[in-house]
């Protein structure tokens, strides 16, 4: 019996121990780095140079649809597998080729530090290798889109903002930095902004009824007609009410940009049906525009739909960046 209890006690501490060491690990793994948006390749450089290098190309750089000019969805560096260790391994989001066994792809956490994301794409010929990077192409690009979205989020997690009147109004939290400011506000729409260097990254939040939006008549064009009509009211150009000399008004409001059909898509944010529309706005009688994203969600239980759109005024400088935080904090929305 006492040898039974001894061999019980043993068995014990060895999985305590087994335990503790995972987590020890898990805490020895370094912060991970890099740029928002910046893709580690791990490949070849004759694999890079040539077909494989192409597809993955195609795949991460593809113009991100919703900007004035076009930007790759992400910033990629090639890194052959002889010079991928030490610190170039810590980068947040890595993408690896491997020429070995039946193609395959593996997605991995925290594999050389944390918070990380790495896949792992595999075949015996550089067919199969490309095969595998275009049948999973979507998969590939959400993946490493959501862990920078993450980390935008942890990044801003680190001031949060603490105004109340948000919740009290409009029964919603949202999350993002303190460096944001309500510019306006009412008992139905917040217009919040951040000034950065070369302008203004901006929030909208409101709310409409229930039959504001109907699924069977066209979405873009109820989305565009929403915004417009919310804008007109709240989001004022520089000239507005000023006097032409012929005594007539001036008028000057955001609006949607006509010429640049906006993209839209079925999605989901807070567990909830979302309308998802990419654009560009601009202002009538001036001389500013700039991407937007509008997210339309369906709040059933409260018989509403809550709009939350991002926008941007950066002239001459790349937007890409602005946009994802303006995404990453309207996804963070919990609606009461």
């Amino acid at each position: 019996m006492m040898r039974h209890y001894l061999f019980s006690f043993l068995v014990f501490i060895l999985i305590v121990s087994c335990g503790d060491k995972k987590k020890s690990d898990q805490k020895m793994l370094a912060n991970s780095s890099g740029s928002i948006n910046n893709v580690s390749v791990v490949v070849d450089n004759e694999l890079w140079d040539g077909s494989i290098g192409d597809a993955i190309r195609n795949v991460l750089t593809e113009p991100i649809y919703g900007l004035p000019q076009d930007e790759p969805i992400f910033t990629i560096s090639q890194i052959p597998p002889s010079v991928f260790s030490g610190f170039v391994t810590k980068n947040r989001t890595v993408l690896k080729i491997e020429i070995k066994k039946d193609p395959g792809i593996e997605i991995l956490n925290n594999v050389y530090a944390q918070p990380q994301k790495v896949i792992v794409i595999w075949g015996k010929t550089r067919q199969e290798i490309i095969q595998v990077i275009n049948e999973n192409a979507a998969k590939i690009v959400e993946t490493f889109k959501n862990e920078e979205i993450a980390e935008r989020r942890r990044q801003m997690a680190k001031s949060p903002h603490n105004f109340t009147s948000i919740q009290k109004k409009l029964g919603l939290t949202i999350q993002f930095p303190s460096v944001y400011r309500i510019a306006k506000e009412s008992d139905d729409f917040f217009w919040i902004r951040k000034e950065i260097t070369t302008g203004t990254t901006n929030l909208m939040i409101f709310e409409v009824p229930y039959n504001a939006i109907k699924r069977n008549d066209s979405l873009v064009n109820q989305i565009v007609k929403l915004r417009d009509s919310v804008a007109k009211i709240y989001i004022k150009g520089r000239q507005d009410g000023e006097v032409k000399s012929n005594g007539e008004k001036i008028e000057s409001y955001m609006t949607t940009e006509d010429a640049y059909a906006p993209f839209i898509q079925e999605t989901i944010v807070d567990n909830k049906p979302t309308i998802e529309t990419k654009g560009i706005w601009d202002l009538k009688a001036d001389f500013m525009g700039g991407p937007f994203i509008n997210y339309a969600i369906e709040d059933k239980i409260n018989k509403r739909w809550v709009i939350i759109e991002g926008f941007a005024f950066a002239p001459s400088v790349e937007k890409r960046d602005y946009m994802l935080e303006l995404e990453a904090i309207i996804k963070s929305v919990k609606i009461d």
